[in-house]
C-alpha cells in the first residue's frame, strides 16, 4: 500500500466516522421516541380496557 492510498484510506475512514458522529444523535432520538410512542399506546390500551371493564 502506497503511501496516497494509506492518506486516502485514512481519510475516507475520519469522514466516515465524523458522518456516525453526526448522525448516531439522531438515530438515537429517533429509536428513543419508537419506545415511549409504544409505552404511550399500552397506556392507552390499559385504560380503555379497564375504564371499559370498570363501567359496564
Amino acid at each position: 500500500m502506497t503511501t496516497a492510498q494509506t492518506q486516502g484510506l485514512i481519510g475516507m475512514l475520519t469522514v466516515l466516522g465524523i458522518l456516525v458522529l453526526l448522525v448516531l444523535p439522531s438515530v438515537i432520538g429517533i429509536l428513543h421516541d419508537k419506545r415511549v410512542d409504544r409505552q404511550i399506546r399500552a397506556a392507552q390500551r390499559r385504560y380503555f380496557t379497564s375504564t371499559a371493564t370498570h363501567h359496564s
